[in-house]
């Protein structure tokens, strides 16, 4: 259907002309989709084909007629599957069910926090509560249970199924136990008031990690109160401002933005308790050990010994860098020399700035969003046969008028599926680079395959008449980062969209983002689209090589850092500390696992809002920048563009999704199965110095 109404630029060799003051550039069409500023004719005549081109999406209404669809189906679902013997039509019939309900949940839960309409977003909100309802009530339904039960307990039909269809049936079983199906009626309400209770928590503590703290403005000095956001009589702080110059600046925004919140306070104890006593319920010692249920890591100990012997090997490495940091502040500062938490963001990044130069203005020239783009285009031509081509979006399709659209095609599978963009700021748009799963791929009932569907988040400027927009290294490094996310939903091949793309354990589904950034960071690849945007040189291989060396400065300290952060979650979801309170458990934490000390009547903790979306997978980051690293310097740092390891890469690590035991995908990529010792040496050896960029930076 979507092929049907395309209009595709495939002129691959077609370069648009464009002229910046009397400088000519030549642009091909995907550095033109994103460097021209987009012009569309009005198609006031035009059919709206709705919101991703769903019918039904034609207004905010249409979210209520597509939310009564995807119930109808639902219902007709259950019914089949509670009635067919047991065999693959019965995992099929699973996979039908959770395809309906979240072709709805996905796109919806996009466009409640992206669509700049209010109607939209109140609309798409409420279906997401509609379908969340109907999803608990799924999970509660002892029938539907059974009937997969019947097919696990069948071992003659269970070992006759392929390893994909046992997996997806397993992780199906896992969301039924995990709500309580197993336990009695009594046992069974309690699970479901808990995990309803949670989801208000959640939203509660979400909410209240953001707000600003306000303090009566006579109690800051004079000089330092244009700094912060004026109220009346008051000054309202919300973050920590670690880019201020100022130690006196950092200082007072962090003793008062981190003050303790006696309501934050609680709603973290009673979240915490809460999914402790869920977890307990369910048949698990601890949160920690239910969430970390078939991931990588597999259990808590596991993570444990992982965050404690890459400590150990930091340690030294963190308190050299503690110790620059110190001297950096004591010639900068000295009647103040004290190294403090809110003095490492800051103080590692003048010791960068004067020890490399990298001033991010003079790279942004030679990163313009178009050549971006084009880079990264030609990479994954190279290496994976995978092409973008830009398509007009009709009338209705996207929610803002800059939403560039992408086709993402095979050079001999053709169509794999489609990437909207949505990459300029705009009011009432969050502040963060993610990627959207809208439409999960699978193959349908007959015979043709679901494509995928998703949405990339970024918040750039816009191009100007002038100028494109041009992007920072650290923009372009999150643009490569997520983009990682999009492929590997594009490349994923299930059978079942509940385990598409991205769906995966956590300390998985970071990798092939986090390899990308690697690409990021290599001059050959670097070297294919970074031209500036007036003059069109190649940006010089010393400043790439002084960008990347700069990013090890201090960079023990760092991830010594998210260890702290790492092990205070695991912490905190593991076996309950009766006498402790949270704060008295972050100071013992700090003590152990970072190099500054904790800092009285400050309570980071209610500022960690990971714990909602990450709750007892913190560590996923570090894991699978391990894997990352070992990925890169295995099977791409001698040539970024080796296609034999590029199609390897996509059929032992992109094509499974969540569908393959997460280790056994590493292991298929690695030839081996690293073990614990092996992740962290992996994390370690990338912050050693490169000796060629220090022959290089001394020329």
């Amino acid at each position: 259907m979507l092929a049907s109404r395309r209009v595709v630029f495939t002129l691959k060799h077609f370069r648009l002309k464009v002229v910046y003051r009397n400088v000519t550039t030549s642009w091909s069409p995907v550095e033109a989709a994103f460097n021209a500023r987009q012009h569309r004719k009005l198609d006031i005549l035009g059919r709206n084909v709705g919101l991703f081109r769903v019918p039904e999406l034609t207004s905010p209404a249409g979210f209520e007629k597509a939310q009564e669809k995807a119930l109808e189906e639902t219902q007709q679902l259950v019914q089949r599957a509670c009635t067919i013997s047991p065999g693959p039509q019965t995992v099929q019939t699973f996979d039908q069910l959770s395809d309906s309900l979240c072709r709805v949940a996905d796109l919806a839960d996009f466009v409640k926090v992206a669509h700049p309409d209010p109607a939209f977003r109140e609309a798409a909100e409420k279906t997401c509560i509609e379908i969340g309802t109907a999803v608990e009530k799924l999970n509660t339904n002892v029938d539907l249970c059974k009937s997969l039960k019947d097919l696990l307990d069948n071992k003659d039909v269970m070992d006759s199924l392929d390893p994909e269809t046992r997996r997806v049936a397993e992780l199906f079983m896992f969301d039924f136990e995990i709500s309580g199906i197993h336990l009695d009626k009594d046992k069974r309400k309690r699970a479901v008031d808990l995990n309803v209770k949670l989801l208000d928590l959640n939203n509660e503590f979400l909410v209240g990690s953001h707000l600003p703290n306000r303090i009566d403005k006579k109690a800051l000095p004079d000089h330092i109160r244009h700094c912060f956001a004026l109220d009346g009589n008051y000054i309202q702080i919300g973050g920590l401002h670690a880019d201020a110059p100022d130690d006196l600046v950092r200082e007072a925004a962090y003793k008062i933005f981190l003050y303790p919140n006696p309501e934050q306070l609680s709603c973290l104890d009673e979240l915490l308790s809460c999914r402790r006593e869920l977890a307990q319920l369910v048949g698990y010692r601890s949160f920690a050990h239910r969430a970390l249920q078939g991931t990588m890591a597999k259990t808590p100990e596991t993570v444990m010994e992982f965050l404690e012997l890459l400590s150990e090997k930091l340690t030294d490495r963190a308190a050299k860098d503690f110790g620059m940091m110190r001297d950096m502040k004591m010639k900068l500062n000295p009647e103040n020399a004290e190294l403090m938490p809110w003095d490492h963001p800051y103080y590692s990044g003048v010791l960068r700035a004067e020890r490399y130069n990298i001033e991010p203005s003079l790279y942004s020239p030679f990163f313009s969003l178009g050549a971006c783009m084009e880079g990264l285009n030609m990479l994954f031509s190279q290496l994976l046969g995978v092409s973008f081509q830009a398509e007009q979006p009709e009338r209705g399709e996207v929610w803002c008028e800059d939403v560039r659209k992408l086709a993402v095609v095979h050079e001999s599978e053709g169509l794999l599926g489609y990437i909207y963009c949505d990459f300029f700021h705009r009011l009432d748009k969050p502040h963060q680079d993610c990627h959207f799963t809208i439409r999960g791929g699978r193959l349908k009932e007959d015979g043709e395959y679901q494509l995928p569907v998703v949405v990339l988040m970024l918040s750039l400027p816009h191009p100007t008449k002038n100028c494109p927009t041009l992007l920072t290294p650290g923009m372009m490094e999150n643009l490569f980062h997520e983009m990682g996310h999009a492929m590997h939903s594009m490349l994923g091949r299930t059978r079942y969209q509940h385990v598409t793309g991205t769906r995966c354990p956590t300390d998985f589904a970071e990798v092939p983002s986090i390899l990308m950034e690697y690409f990021a960071s290599d001059y050959r690849v670097v070297n294919q689209f970074a031209r500036h945007y007036k003059t069109g040189q190649p940006l010089p291989k010393s400043m790439v090589s002084r960008l990347c060396e700069s990013k090890k400065v201090c960079a023990a300290a760092d991830t010594q850092l998210q260890v702290f952060y790492a092990v205070l979650d695991q912490i905190y979801h593991g076996q309950p500390h009766q006498s402790k309170s949270t704060t008295e458990i972050l100071q013992e934490t700090q003590a152990l696992f970072y190099g500054l000390s904790y800092v009285p009547n400050t309570a980071w903790q209610l500022r960690f809002s990971h714990l909602i979306g990450y709750g007892a997978k913190y560590y996923s980051y570090l894991m699978s920048r391990a894997v990352a690293s070992m990925v890169w310097k295995q099977s791409f740092m001698k040539d970024p563009f080796d296609r034999v390891m590029g199609e390897r890469y996509r059929s032992e690590m992109l094509a499974h999704g969540g569908g393959k035991e997460p280790m056994l995908m590493v292991k298929g990529m690695l030839q081996q199965t690293p073990s614990t010792a092996e992740f962290v040496d992996a994390l370690v050896s990338d912050l050693d110095p490169d000796f060629e960029s220090f022959l290089m930076d001394s020329e």
